[in-house]
């Protein structure tokens, strides 16, 4: 990308110092390529030992992520109440937490369909709130675990600020190399994707890069939840 945009990246200090890493030359493009492998076999060392390092924590009955937003009790009386008609906003307002994890939580109990649009998860607000009580405008589909090739980009953005279920997803994907980017394959029920695109939206749209990355993103996740012929 930086040499098709005419960008040069120079070390300034150390071991490669004052080497141009977009120059365009055999042997720059060489050690560019070993620098990538050993990031990439440092990045798999990291996610075997924290496979490893969960797997010892369940076995000594430690609970792992962060602390429940609610309790078993609150979650049951949150999705009945959703399912007699209180609004999403309205229920995140009664139990002191965010409208994502009100959406959340309905998902997980299977009592909130996946809207139809994914722009109704990306604004970040519920379209539907005026116009039908509060209700989402959603449309009846079912969950699907679905292959999508996530940007190294939004994968990136997704390690700070992407919930446990989404960076695990990522740590168990398989990184696939196109030219000198990436993509992480993650196959996962459509939720947790549509979860992807929705928590990586604000971090993305500051550069023209990742506004690009997004949109790649969501054209994948919405083709993933459209059903072949």
């Amino acid at each position: 990308v930086l040499i098709r945009r005419g960008l040069h990246l120079r070390v300034e200090s150390g071991l490669l110092s004052g080497m141009d890493l977009a120059s365009d030359d055999t042997g720059t493009k060489m050690i560019v390529q070993i620098l990538a492998a050993v990031l990439e076999f440092q990045r798999d060392m990291i996610s075997e030992s924290t496979r490893e390092g969960v797997a010892a924590a369940e076995s000594a009955g430690k609970t792992l992520g962060r602390p429940a937003a609610l309790d078993e009790g609150e979650v049951i009386e949150l999705v009945e109440a959703y399912r007699e008609g209180a609004a999403v906003k309205a229920l995140a307002r009664q139990y002191g937490i965010a409208p994502k994890t009100v959406r959340r939580v309905l998902d997980a109990a299977g009592a909130r369909d996946v809207p139809g649009d994914l722009s109704t998860l990306l604004d970040g607000d519920d379209q539907g709130d005026a116009a039908d009580g509060g209700r989402d405008q959603v449309v009846p589909v079912a969950d699907p675990v679905v292959v999508v090739d996530v940007p190294g980009l939004v994968a990136e953005s997704l390690v700070g600020v992407g919930d446990d279920w989404i960076r695990q997803a990522l740590d168990d994907g398989q990184t696939i190399r196109r030219g000198q980017g990436y993509s992480v394959r993650v196959a996962a029920p459509l939720t947790l994707h549509l979860a992807m695109v929705e928590q990586s939206s604000t971090g993305l749209m500051g550069s023209p890069a990742g506004r690009k990355a997004h949109r790649i993103h969501s054209d994948r996740v919405a083709a993933a939840r459209t059903p072949t012929a």
